[in-house]
């Protein structure tokens, strides 16, 4: 089964409340966590790999919390995913930061591994968080 982990599914689900809240100024830690049934701590430690990918700040002082730093239509699922997870691989011989296998360059399976990881990059790229925004929206609605 190829899986994205926990802390991907978690980052996606914090970015989207993140941005769904975001009218009303920087969206406290703590609010997230309880709506998203996830930890402060764990949201905490989510934040900081976003930060470092440009993708939240944080605000200090009364009235903080945390923002998004360009509009949920710029951000994608995958600026999310990898911000978090690195680089989309479903082998290790297809990630781009890996070279191990001897095999690479005489291997059809290397082949299909790393064409399926580029399509899962290229659709997760494809998806904004506003898109994200705009189905829980509506799923909240019905």
């Amino acid at each position: 089964m190829i899986r994205v982990s926990t802390r991907g599914r978690y980052a996606l689900r914090a970015m989207v409340d993140l941005a769904i809240h975001a009218d009303g100024g920087p969206v406290l830690r703590q609010e997230i966590a309880e709506r998203q049934g996830i930890s402060t701590d764990y949201v905490a430690q989510l934040f900081r790999p976003l930060h470092e990918a440009g993708l939240v700040e944080g605000v200090k002082g009364p009235g903080g919390g945390y923002r998004l730093t360009r509009d949920a239509a710029e951000i994608t699922a995958g600026d999310v995913v990898q911000a978090v997870e690195g680089p989309v691989a479903v082998a290790r011989c297809a990630s781009p930061e890996e070279n191990s296998c001897a095999r690479v360059g005489k291997c059809a399976a290397h082949l299909l591994w790393t064409r399926l990881s580029t399509v899962m990059t290229e659709f997760l790229d494809s998806v904004t968080l506003q898109d994200l925004c705009d189905e829980e929206r509506q799923l909240q609605e019905e």
